[in-house]
């Protein structure tokens, strides 16, 4: 049989119309016209959603005043992420998630007084399973998002986890408070 003059299937017709049903859902209801949008509705919706208003809240980064407080917030995210690597095996790493990584510690200030609104510190980790039947590896794969209360400015966050004596910044008590990372960890892993 000739294709150009094979009949019309029902598969055929239905690929064929698909493109015109599909304009006629995403399109203009029967019966409307459309009516460009002038500059004073669009004024009005961006209003709306606050769009030229500065932000109440940036990244802890956007807030440090100098250079040394930027390297000094780097050292912390390393120091943090080096304490977890040494005790992730004999503590948080133990169970289905034996591979947990450290993949960012953030906090967020306010743009108005610099005081730290919260930090958060996020991990993610996985297992592997081999299907017996097909060879084939089914991961399941994680993320802890961990809620670090912290209070006051960056620089105090620095100066008390970043001090010079006894342990890393994992255990040192946050400002404000007796309690430490690690053990906020705890309640989160």
């Amino acid at each position: 049989m000739n294709r150009s003059s094979a009949p019309f299937t029902s598969t055929t017709t239905f690929l064929c119309l698909l493109p015109l049903a599909m304009a006629g859902a995403c399109g203009i209801a029967p019966g409307e016209e459309s009516q460009p949008e002038t500059e004073a509705q669009a004024e009005g919706s961006a209003a709306g959603l606050r769009v030229n208003r500065a932000p109440a809240f940036v990244d802890v980064q956007e807030v440090l005043g100098s250079e040394d407080d930027q390297n000094r917030w780097f050292e912390l995210t390393g120091a943090l992420r080096h304490d977890f690597d040494d005790i992730c095996g004999d503590t948080f790493c133990e169970g289905d998630f034996t591979n947990l990584e450290s993949m960012s510690f953030r906090c967020s200030a306010s743009t108005r007084t610099g005081q730290i609104k919260t930090c958060l510190w996020l991990f993610a980790g996985s297992y592997e399973s081999v299907t017996a039947s097909s060879g084939n590896i089914r991961p399941v794969a994680k993320f802890f998002s961990c809620a670090i209360p912290v209070t006051g400015t960056p620089r105090a966050l620095l100066d008390a986890l970043l001090a010079p004596q006894g342990r890393g910044p994992l255990w040192r008590p946050l400002p404000g408070t007796t309690s430490s990372i690690y053990d906020h960890l705890g309640d989160c892993l």
